[in-house]
């Protein structure tokens, strides 16, 4: 919240001096030639995932939640095999059910309970068959035994659907527990071509051509399903459900009672394998078409994609000749086209007549193939991807070919493509081939061209050093950072409080090394050196590992890796894992929404720097030297991020920075869809959902929110960054937690939010109501010519004329000084304009004693001016942090 107190003083002032800047000059860098502006481009081949493990007709794999080590395959037969111990195989049997495997039938679907590794539960979709064989496919679920996880319990079979069908094909079959922890399933049209058994668009028959979503853990507040011959009472239905309570659809009124409330998305043919986005969340969904199509699908809860009034983006011919005339008069206006269709006949590289769907690429090893849609044919047996960024779609190409192809999963280990092969009886692996193009990256640190002299780390011309106010928590590493902008035709674009703009080529460098005995500079273990690359798609980076030299670093590979070291803090020792990123975890955090490269902004650079001469404000020095393509207005009163240390600080703002520097990457519009709240410094406390803020996971604590004032066992986020393990942030290289920023947010939480109030609270307190006539925020009920925004602001009692906050105005020889109390945890600017006649023009004054800091305690402030001969009026603006 903030407010424009208007006071107004006709001053004479005369002109202050500020001393000279130590100089930086910008010189050219021309050594960081041999770093290209593109990482080298690689194709692709399928190769045998794990030689010597035949798995016969496989068609679903699947790993339990939180595992890496262990995999899950399905034969279609009637088979459950589990894969332990990926690096060197082993394949054990762990269920075989009596199926009918005709046709598209069999054991299709698989999905792992989020708390498998305590209740043991795991979900199969099957094709059986009753006493007169007739075929059901149904939704079981089953349970490991409690002394060997790789052996099913036969006997445990809980039946949750079992659906008669009357075909063998377009069963879909797929099914996944979604990040809100209920289980999804796909089912197709029944089978009979052209929609022959009339399912399609049909909600109030039985279980066909959709994606079902139900609640097996019979949540509170969820629904009983509606009575069907085919369902059971084994589940509950998700109150949030599209078709809870429909009536009419399609033209159709019917009774509520008769709705399949199990259904989230409806319209398909044969949905034979949909995937959840592990980052975004998003559905897709693969279709398997009639005569001419095939599709992927993006859906959200209630989406029609359309079956049988499209196949892909074409309305439908052919359709069996009884249809009811309901599909050619009521279609729906809201159908949900697909993202991407491709032929049955053309080019033999975009071709295919049975579409498997796929998984978005979370990988570490193909950096290139980073959040990129990757699905299959089993007819013809390619293998592409896609990009889908919600607005549009870079349309499929083909990236390699496989053996049969029926399904996909990531590896639970890194990510990579699996690749379910019936023709080849094996479990693919998408990799790389020896194929290249573009200039490789240099081998070593020494080949980038960064340092003079790698030794002593001396940089070469052009490569600036820099440093920031609140370093990015990497596991006690001390930091040295420089960037470079090679071409001096090229310039930074300046902003104030948001991202600022780098041109192509800009190169950032960050060398990390760690004591080994803590408080012992000579233990300082040199561990790597990274470097951030701007281009024209974005930014790459990439890290160089020292080892045991301090001569010259390696490349360290593609995907990552991990290294030991042995630390002693002066009592014991104990080892730390240090995590040397793939270069997908740099895009990770380096994102266009952060502005690519984070710490390189206003609030982090606005502070002193030694460039040789003297300590001299960074940002003053880097435009002085020609790197902003703009002008820096005000410099004197720009924000800067104050570090944990800073007690003169409040506390309120030192969180406000850390979470700045660490989180806003992601917690910010544009940032990770799943982040609630906003981590950027400029967005004010009282809007950034932190307080009481709501979440996408409360790790099991109904009374927990984002922050909760006097709780930190209530304050999630203090849950998540006071411990280890897979919901620790932030997320990424730690294995060390961060106790300073826990101690600072503990007291945060403990001393000063249990004083928090919003404004409506603060109304409440003094006048009751927040509609109450005197409780409005441009009210003045004591006359003392605050209004309540300002009393609110300043902490006085809005109904006693005599506590009063002030601005005020004295002399000192010829100067005018502005004096007010700064209140705690409040930021102040003074103002001024040459006259108060309509247009009035109000700017800040300029000076070093008017920047917005925010004190720890309250205190007298004096802001001088230093204009002489002039008229002037002042205002001052209050803010929160």
């Amino acid at each position: 919240m903030r407010f424009l107190l208007r006071r107004f003083f006709c001053v004479l002032a005369v002109a202050i001096m500020l001393p000279a800047a130590a100089q930086l000059t910008r010189v050219p860098n021309t050594t960081l030639t041999n770093v290209p502006p593109q990482p080298p481009v690689f194709g692709y081949t399928v190769n045998n995932a794990f030689p010597g493990t035949t798995i016969v007709q496989p068609v679903s794999i699947a790993a339990p939640p939180g595992e890496t080590n262990r995999l899950f395959v399905l034969s279609k037969l009637g088979f459950m095999y589990a894969i332990t111990n990926l690096a060197a195989p082993n394949r054990s049997l762990v269920m075989a059910l009596p199926v009918m495997s005709d046709s598209e039938s069999g054991l299709i679907g698989l999905a792992f309970h989020p708390g498998f590794a305590t209740n043991r539960f795991f979900y199969i979709f099957s094709s059986r068959s009753n006493a007169q064989n007739n075929r059901y496919q149904c939704i079981s679920r089953f349970q490991m035994t409690d002394t060997n996880n790789n052996v099913a319990l036969t006997n445990s079979e809980q039946v949750l659907i079992a659906q008669f069908d009357r075909a063998g094909n377009h069963n879909g079959g797929d099914m996944h527990f979604g990040p809100d922890g209920y289980l999804y399933a796909s089912v197709g049209d029944e089978g009979i071509q052209y929609n022959g058994g009339f399912n399609a668009q049909v909600i109030t028959n039985n279980f066909f051509s959709a994606i079902m979503r139900i609640d097996v853990d019979k949540r509170p507040g969820n629904l009983l399903p509606n009575p069907s011959p085919y369902n059971s009472t084994n589940y509950f239905i998700p109150a949030d459900n599209p078709f809870v309570g429909v009536t009419n659809f399609n033209g159709h009124t019917f009774a509520a009672t008769n709705v399949r409330t199990e259904f989230f998305s409806i319209g398909y043919r044969n949905p034979w394998q949909f995937s959840f986005d592990p980052l975004t969340e998003t559905i897709y969904v693969g279709d398997v078409g009639q005569d001419l199509y095939e599709e992927i699908d993006v859906i959200t809860n209630s989406a029609n994609c359309g079956w049988p009034y499209y196949e892909g983006l074409h309305v439908a011919t052919n359709l069996y000749p009884n249809q009811p005339g309901i599909y050619f008069t009521n279609v729906p206006s809201n159908l949900v086209f697909p993202i991407q269709e491709y032929p049955h006949s053309g080019t033999s590289t975009l071709i295919g007549n049975s579409v498997i769907g796929g998984i978005v690429y979370r990988g570490n090893r193909l950096s290139q193939l980073y959040g990129d849609y990757v699905f299959t044919d089993n007819g013809s047996g390619n293998v592409w991807m896609l990009r889908y960024n919600v607005t549009n779609t870079v349309p499929y190409q083909q990236i390699a070919t496989a053996s049969g192809p029926s399904s996909m999963s990531p590896d639970p280990r890194n990510g990579d493509v699996l690749i379910a092969q019936i023709n080849s009886a094996s479990i693919g692996r998408l990799d790389y081939n020896s194929t290249s193009n573009g200039a490789p990256l240099p081998p070593t640190l020494a080949d980038t061209g960064v340092f003079l002299n790698v030794s002593n780390l001396t940089v070469n011309a052009g490569i600036v050093p820099y440093d920031i106010n609140v370093p990015f928590w990497s596991d006690n590493a001390i930091k040295t950072r420089w960037f470079s902008v090679p071409n001096t035709s090229q310039a930074i674009g300046f902003n104030a409080d948001g991202n600022w703009s780098f041109p192509t080529g800009t190169v950032w460098i960050k060398h990390f090394e760690l004591e080994l005995t803590n408080g012992v500079a000579s233990s300082h273990q040199r561990l790597e050196t990274r470097l951030l690359v701007k281009n024209s798609n974005g930014i790459y980076g990439v890290t160089y590992r020292w080892g045991t030299s301090r001569t010259n670093a390696t490349l360290v590979p593609e995907e990552g890796m991990d290294e030991s070291f042995v630390i002693y803090d002066g009592l014991t020792t104990h080892t730390q894992v240090w995590h040397y990123p793939s270069r997908n975890e740099c895009s990770l955090c380096h994102t266009p929404a952060a502005g690519f490269a984070l710490g390189f902004n206003t609030g982090q650079l606005n502070k002193n720097f030694d460039y040789g001469s003297g300590p001299t404000n960074q940002l003053a020095a880097l435009a002085n030297a020609g790197y902003f393509s703009n002008a820096i207005p005000n410099i004197q009163t720009l924000r800067s991020l104050a570090p944990a240390t800073n007690n003169s600080v409040s506390l309120e703002y030192r969180v406000r920075s850390y979470l700045a520097a660490n989180c806003a990457q992601c917690h910010q519009p544009g940032g990770t869809p799943e982040a609630q709240w906003d981590a950027r410094i400029t967005t004010a406390t009282i809007d950034a959902g932190l307080v009481n803020g709501s979440l996408v996971n409360n790790l099991g604590n109904t009374n927990g929110f984002v922050i909760v004032p006097g709780s930190t066992t209530n304050s999630i986020m203090l849950t998540r960054l006071a411990n280890l393990g897979s919901f620790h942030m932030p997320p990424l290289d730690t294995t060390v937690v961060n106790t300073q920023a826990v101690a600072l947010l503990s007291a945060w939480i403990t001393n000063d939010l249990p004083n928090y109030k919003t404004f409506a609270d603060w109304q409440i307190q003094y006048f009751g109501s927040t509609s109450a006539p005197n409780a409005q925020p441009n009210a003045d009920p004591d006359n003392d010519g605050n209004n309540n925004q300002l009393e609110y602001l300043t902490g006085t009692v809005p109904t006693n004329a005599a506590d009063v906050w002030k601005l005020s105005i004295a002399r000192s020889n010829t100067l005018a000084q502005i004096k007010y109390l700064q209140v705690a945890d409040r930021g102040f600017e003074v103002q001024y304009a040459t006259n108060v006649l309509a247009p009035v023009s109000w700017q800040v004054l300029n000076v070093p004693a008017n920047a917005p800091n925010f004190a720890a305690t309250a205190q007298t402030n004096v802001v001088p001016d230093t204009i002489t001969n002039a008229t002037r009026f002042y205002r001052a603006r209050i803010f929160t942090p």
